[in-house]
């Protein structure tokens, strides 16, 4: 079975509660069991894990490309300005293995520094504006790429 890391930034712990007109209602928790669910539905291993530390992001990217595993990555606020975050992403498509950015709500039509991507130009695609169905669009485009 094709695994997947769903791996998210920092606040996005912080689901349903932060900030529910932007990001929605659900919460972390359900978009645990919901990446489980889109996961098994395309025969893929989803793993989904979030971490407001920018070390332990690009730690776990260095894992993807180590263990061979496709990424469905939101950066949340390191999308704009982390270059190790971008420099260890580069590494996972570089290395033949997926990555699609993702976003719950679409930084262009939010503040004009949300529209600054350094990730976007290493990552495979980009899926951003659709709330939750943001990350099932992303596993969706991994699946039909293994």
């Amino acid at each position: 079975m094709t695994r997947v890391l769903v791996l998210n930034g920092p606040n996005l712990g912080r689901l349903g509660s932060r900030e529910p007109e932007v990001y929605g209602s659900a919460s972390y928790a359900d978009l645990v069991d919901a990446g489980a669910r889109w996961g098994a539905e395309l025969g893929l291993e989803v793993e989904v894990r979030q971490t407001d530390d920018e070390s332990v992001l690009v730690s776990w990217l260095h894992e993807a490309v180590d263990a061979r595993v496709h990424v469905v990555l939101n950066p949340a606020a390191f999308t704009h300005y982390s270059y190790a975050l971008r420099d260890a992403a580069a590494q996972v498509t570089s290395g033949g293995l997926t990555l699609v950015e993702v976003h719950l709500s679409n930084p262009y039509a939010r503040e004009a520094f949300r529209r600054t991507s350094v990730i976007g130009a290493v990552a495979t695609g980009t899926i951003a504006g659709f709330g939750f169905e943001s990350y099932e669009l992303a596993l969706r485009a991994v699946a039909s790429r293994r």
